[in-house]
């Protein structure tokens, strides 16, 4: 289908009432109050050239056919294939592709009223959208015509509308419902559709889809209603038609190892059922199509053993129809076993079993005795096409309830999400005359004539009755009414289908031509039913075949040939059992009816007619109590040509659609009508006499006030109950006037609504804080007093409270309580220190200075043990040479007046050739002094403590420690000959250091490595630790890039 085109504009205000789905185009004021023109998109006139024609048929100057089907030719010829009659959309196929359908055009027509852009199948579908999600009302939108005329495409088209429209904010369980119910076209397409000689893509299914929406006017989910599949397609097709396209898809597009798999190959002229369709030419793009199929069930969640077990179906459908039966004796045999044990194979039958079911017929009798009767060549062909009917069937109706399993909605509560809204989409087959018109044609035929009576009694006997019953003047308009069709087909008891069942129920051998000849007798007054019998001069029918319906749409004659057959729709219970056995839990779901035991008595089934008519009058019932909005199609030739407009053929559609008296309708009746109260409830805002609430005696004096301030009372006539509006463009004006105020009334109602959620929220703070600040007070004694419980004794506790854990303090008390320990902490030092002799005190802050820069670095530095500091004067340190040691400090003191000796001990120095001796370090607080011991003590090297700028040692427990001077002249030595042996006194050096350093206010860097940097005479060089058990004692050695103190241990 392909629809007209137009140039955007600005958007104009989105009018929440029903503007959408009222009357276009007749003449009326667009004048706003005070006489301005409202500003606003531009309307159909101003976007629609008059080489056009009109754009909506109600704008015609007269109403005849003539000027009808003129107006219909000229848009068609223009590529207008879009024309209005009101609210309703005509469309003409064009037989080509338009550009009428991408994102562009969604975007000109969202939002938009009917009449602002040129007509078009998303302006009616926006309007139907609008109408459900403004006023929480259901809607549906019913596409009506015969074969071919686009009504399969009018629909996909407002699907695809509807998608794009809808879920802004990329909800993805809404996005996956958007996708299942898009995809479910193109599968339902391949099963139920198929080439006839007037359409490539005919339905020949009926389809119904209601569409459930949330509050937020987004799709939920929804749920497809199917109509008489026409299954005897499957068995026979007319010449140049094709059977379902699910066959030539499987057949054409399938991979050649999967077709092998199902004992397949590529010809349709290889199967009987396939044989007459291949015959013809292609539809479409088959290979294309299996593809799309195959990804579409994928999107729609059919997993890949169901799609199997749907492929080995269709393939079962096929090998079926090939299967033969020959006569032995009296019975029937199977001509080729090979064949019977590859559809066995894909039904997941028993071979036994299957033929069995072929070949005979288990019958109950009385006492539960079974019988066994065999079956005739031809009775066997019967009941083998009637299986393969009933499994494509069931295969179609599980399909689709597959797919109302993918989009039913999920965990929707109306208490929670508020109502759900439906719009429904039927596209159902068209009205058809064949040739040879049978059983299925009939019950199209009766559907179409059933969704006319719809459209007759909704379109044109409602309005009218309601303008009489309201009081509002109105001349009579004359139409046709198919009641009397409708009566003649499904009247109780005195009906076509009712005298079908009677015949179908009758006891004894009851024949089509017998049906005839009922029918000819209880129906043979009636005005639209004629036969050969009852008319005998009328040589186009056969006698004892044909009967003929005059029909709103015309004469068709049909062929009583099959009916009863067709009506019982007899499948014998054998197939039920056997494919209810089968292994494949798909095929086997289709057949839960084959659980019966055979001598279990059931009740009768309905027959497939009454089945149809009662899912027909459901259909109508449920299109009746939604608001409707109707696309009528018309197919304008028979040829397909994007470019022939056939006159009669169109005239004939225009007639028996009632267009012509649909049109005349409307231009005389009015586009809108409200009760009074309802009206005033959306547009008392718009007047000062009606807002907030009028003082008028009725509400009727309100509404004809609020009309004429706005100037608008030549467009509208008052009812007893109703207000008229004759065109939507007054009442887009009212809508654009509400939409500019609606804003300030919600701005006042937030103000007054935000108002008192904040004084409520206040007045709940204010009592939360009351409590809040009681129960901290609470918080705050509890541990107060928790506190001093557990610490009141801690001067007697010998760690003077170290033990005591600290209670868990309330939030608000977390800084007293890292202070309350920072003091508990000094408190408790305190009281240690106390006890210490002030002989000690030194000692202590030196093992302080050490630990603040060694703690953590330095495994163990000796802060367990006391510090002696002055080692070599101990005679038990130095046995021999304290005495001499002693002297030579004296001598020093002597001369140089130091205060005391800080650190002294052996140590192994290098020099910068790398010659390691053993020498002794003197500390005091003035001078480093290097000695030799072998000397009585020497003075080798003397260093100012001031020029010393560093220490470095080591992280392991060599003891090594390099100084490091200003003068780039570093002084690397290894404490050794400690007693006791391997005593630990790098911490007591760098501590004592440290500690006189901080004394005397002067800087020293302390660094912890195992890779130190030293400077020998201005040439840098890199001293290491290596251990080596074999070393007795400490030394150093060379490095390639420095030196190596050779340490013992492992």
């Amino acid at each position: 289908m392909g629809g007209g085109d137009g140039t955007g504009s600005s958007p104009s205000p989105r009018a929440p009432a029903r503007a959408a789905s009222a009357v276009v185009g007749g003449a009326g004021s667009r004048r706003g109050s005070g006489g301005k023109w409202v500003r606003g998109g531009r309307g159909m006139a101003e976007l629609e050239g008059p080489e056009f024609g009109k754009a909506d048929f109600v704008l015609l100057d007269e109403v005849t056919m003539e000027q009808f089907l003129e107006n219909l030719r000229l848009r068609f010829s223009q590529g207008r294939i879009y024309t209005y009659i009101g609210e309703v959309v005509v469309a003409v196929n064009p037989y080509r592709a338009l550009a009428l359908y991408g994102p562009p055009a969604v975007e000109r027509y969202r939002g938009r009223e009917l009449y602002e852009r040129p007509p078009h199948l998303f302006a009616l579908a926006d309007a139907a959208y609008k109408a459900m999600k403004r006023r929480a009302k259901d809607t549906c939108i019913v596409i009506s015509g015969e074969s071919g005329a686009g009504k399969t495409e009018a629909s996909k088209y407002i699907m695809q509308y509807i998608a794009a429209i809808t879920n802004p904010t990329q909800r993805a369980e809404v996005e996956r419902v958007k996708n299942v119910l898009l995809k479910s076209n193109c599968v339902l397409e391949a099963f139920g559709n198929a080439k006839t000689n007037r359409n490539d893509n005919s339905s020949r299914f009926g389809k119904y889809m209601d569409i459930n929406f949330d509050f937020k006017g987004d799709p939920t989910g929804g749920h497809i209603h199917n109509y008489l599949l026409e299954k005897s397609r499957v068995l026979q097709q007319q010449p140049g038609e094709r059977n379902f396209h699910a066959f030539y898809q499987l057949l054409l597009g399938a991979p050649a190892a999967l077709l092998a798999s199902l004992h397949l190959c590529q010809d349709p002229g290889a199967y009987r059922y396939t044989r007459e369709g291949a015959q013809g030419s292609a539809c479409g793009d088959d290979a294309a199509g299996y593809q799309a199929v195959e990804e579409a069930m994928a999107v729609i969640g059919f997993s890949p053993e169901e799609m199997g077990s749907v492929r080995r179906i269709l393939a079962a459908i096929l090998h079926l129809g090939n299967v033969g039966f020959a006569a032995e004796g009296e019975t029937a045999a199977v001509e080729d076993a090979a064949q019977l044990s590859a559809l066995a194979e894909l039904t997941a039958t028993a071979a036994g079993s299957l033929r069995r079911a072929l070949l005979t017929r288990t019958v109950a009798a009385g006492g539960g005795e079974l019988i066994e009767k065999g079956h005739s060549p031809k009775e066997a062909a019967y009941a083998r096409d009637a299986c393969a009917k009933a499994i494509y069937e069931r295969l179609f109706c599980w399909i689709v309830g597959r797919i109302n399993a993918g989009i039913a909605a999920r965990g929707y509560d109306a208490r929670l999400h508020g109502k759900s809204t439906v719009i429904g989409v039927l596209d159902i087959y068209g009205f058809e005359i064949f040739d040879t018109n049978s059983f299925e044609q009939f019950c199209i035929n009766y559907c179409n004539e059933k969704l006319q009576q719809l459209f007759i009694e909704l379109i044109l006997r409602q309005e009218q009755a309601e303008y009489q019953r309201e009081g509002i003047a109105w001349q009579s308009i004359e139409y046709f009414s198919n009641e009397p069709i409708v009566e003649l087909v499904e009247q109780p008891h005195r009906g076509i289908l009712a005298l079908l069942d009677e015949a179908c129920l009758a006891v004894g051998t009851v024949t089509d031509p017998l049906f005839l000849a009922s029918m000819d007798a209880r129906l043979g007054r009636h005005p639209h039913y004629t036969s050969r019998k009852l008319c005998p001069t009328d040589k186009t029918m056969e006698f004892n075949r044909d009967f003929r319906i005059k029909h709103y749409a015309g004469d068709v004659t049909y062929s009583v040939e099959g009916f009863l057959d067709k009506n019982k729709d007899t499948l014998f219970q054998d197939f039920k059992r056997l494919l209810y056995n089968s292994a494949d839990p798909v095929l086997r779901a289709m057949w839960p009816d084959g659980e019966q035991s055979i001598t279990e008595v059931t009740k009768r089934p309905l027959t497939t007619g009454t089945l149809f008519k009662n899912s027909i009058v459901a259909l109508v019932e449920n299109l009746a109590c939604k608001e409707p909005y109707y696309v009528r199609c018309i197919k304008p030739n028979d040829q397909k040509s994007p470019t022939l407009f056939d006159e009669e053929r169109c005239r004939h559609q225009v007639s028996y659609l009632g267009l012509l008296e649909n049109v005349r309708v409307r231009r005389a009746g009015f586009a809108y009508r409200q009760p009074y109260h309802r009206f005033l409830l959306r547009y008392k805002m718009t007047c000062e006499y009606t807002w907030p609430n009028h003082l008028m005696a009725s509400d009727r004096e309100a509404t004809q006030a609020l009309l004429e301030q706005h100037g608008f009372q030549d467009d509208v006539a008052y009812g007893h109950t109703k207000v008229f509006i004759r065109t939507p463009r007054t009442l887009f004006c009212l809508e654009q006037e509400r939409a500019q105020l609606i804003p300030i009334i919600v701005l006042l109602l937030q103000k007054a609504w935000r108002g008192a959620l904040a004084r409520r929220r206040c007045r709940y703070l204010r009592a939360a804080y009351t409590i809040m600040a009681y129960y901290k007070r609470h918080k705050v004694k509890a541990y107060l007093r928790e506190l001093l419980r557990r610490f009141q004794a801690v001067r007697t506790l010998p760690d003077f409270g170290k033990s005591v854990v600290w209670p868990e303090p309330p939030a608000v008390l977390a800084r007293f309580q890292d202070a309350s320990q920072r003091l508990f902490r000094r408190w408790r030092a305190r009281q240690i220190i106390k006890n210490i002799p002030p002989s000690d005190m030194g000692q202590i802050r030196a093992k302080v200075a050490a630990m603040e820069v060694l703690e953590g670095l330095r495994k163990d530095w000796g802060c367990q043990r006391s510090w002696a500091r002055d080692y070599l004067s101990s005679p038990s340190e130095n046995p021999g040479l304290a005495l001499p040691f002693a002297r030579r400090v004296q001598t020093l003191k002597d001369k140089v007046h130091f205060g005391s000796v800080l650190f002294s001990c052996h140590v192994r120095k290098i020099n910068r050739f790398g010659k390691s001796r053993d020498r002794a370090i003197l500390l005091t607080d003035q001078h480093l002094y290097k000695m030799d011991p072998r000397q009585q003590y020497r003075v080798m090297r003397a260093l100012p403590l001031s020029t010393v700028t560093g220490l470095s040692v080591t992280s392991c427990r060599a003891q090594l420690v390099v100084f490091h001077t200003r003068s780039q002249e570093d002084l690397a030595v290894c404490l050794h000959k400690t007693q006791p042996a391997g005593d630990n006194r790098v911490g007591e050096l760098v501590g004592v250091l440290l500690e006189h350093c901080r004394a005397t206010k002067r800087e020293l860097q302390v660094r912890v490595s195992d890779r130190i940097q030293l400077s020998l005479r201005g040439r840098r060089r890199l001293l290491t630790v290596e251990t080596r058990p074999a070393v007795a004692a400490p030394d150093f050695g060379k490095s390639r890039d420095g030196f190596v103190l050779y340490w013992p241990g492992r």
